[in-house]
């Protein structure tokens, strides 16, 4: 379980440019959870992931998993157990290696110690992983990264984040720059990947698109100004739409719901 108590982060603080990130958020994740998270621009959804990650520290609050207090753990050592896929196809790949090289590294990750040397075994088994993404990408392994589309290199991505069997999924808008049809289909391997760990990982998308919003995962996560203010789950989040989170939001918010509209849908 990731349990997220009292977190708080400010940007510039104590300046004249001080921003409040994420302003007392609490958030309780349950094994096998997939959420997605929802929310204006500068609602602190990337930063919240980054708070997770390790790639920030926050001022006020704790992070545990599974019992165990992570809040200061560096991102390096958290890098285990976590995968991550950013919303820019060029980060979470190294462009001048080959597929083979970026997969073995990954690998490297759940079997500490492993030596980056390759042989057929563990070609066989990244050829068989490869094919499951249906894009070919299994006929050339020794293919350089960087020559990859940006969909090839996102389902790349989306593999190497999740073969090494991490804890937390951590997705910031992984479709976002790619075109519909690329979108649609890193979308379909992520339903796929996370399926395989079914009951197991704990997943947390942030997203704009509020149609992706309800219709991946188990439950979904609104928030504004930092704060989580809108938490549904279960049957109850089968039974609404977006003009119902539309809604919610203005309601919450307490201001029309116009600009952030444009947004988020």
């Amino acid at each position: 379980m990731l349990v997220i108590k009292g977190l708080t982060k400010y940007f510039a603080k104590n300046t004249p440019h001080e921003v409040l990130a994420i302003n007392n958020f609490n958030l309780r994740v349950k094994k096998g959870d997939f959420i997605t998270i929802i929310g204006s621009n500068g609602a602190g959804k990337s930063t919240l992931l980054n708070l997770i990650a390790g790639a920030l520290q926050p001022d006020q609050g704790e992070i545990r998993l599974d019992g165990k207090i992570i809040t200061y753990q560096p991102e390096y050592q958290r890098a285990r157990w976590i995968g991550r896929v950013f919303q820019n196809p060029l980060l979470g790949t190294a462009p001048y290696m080959s597929i083979e090289e970026n997969l073995a590294l990954s690998l490297k990750r759940e079997r500490r110690g492993l030596r980056l040397g390759l042989n057929k075994y563990l070609r066989e088994y990244f050829r068989s992983k490869l094919s499951e993404l249906e894009l070919g990408l299994e006929k050339d392994l020794a293919k350089k990264v960087g020559l990859l589309s940006g969909g090839q290199r996102q389902a790349m991505t989306m593999m190497m984040a999740t073969m090494f069997k991490p804890k937390i999924l951590l997705l910031d808008e992984h479709t976002a720059a790619l075109d519909p049809e690329s979108s649609k289909k890193i979308l379909k391997i992520t339903e796929e990947l996370v399926e395989e760990r079914k009951g197991d990982l704990i997943t947390l998308m942030v997203t704009h698109n509020m149609k992706q919003a309800l219709e991946l995962g188990n439950r979904t996560v609104m928030m504004d100004r930092g704060c989580n203010i809108f938490d549904i789950q279960g049957e109850e989040r089968k039974k609404i739409d977006i003009n119902y989170l539309l809604k919610q939001f203005s309601k919450l918010r307490k201001q029309e719901y116009i600009e952030d509209r444009m947004v988020l849908g």
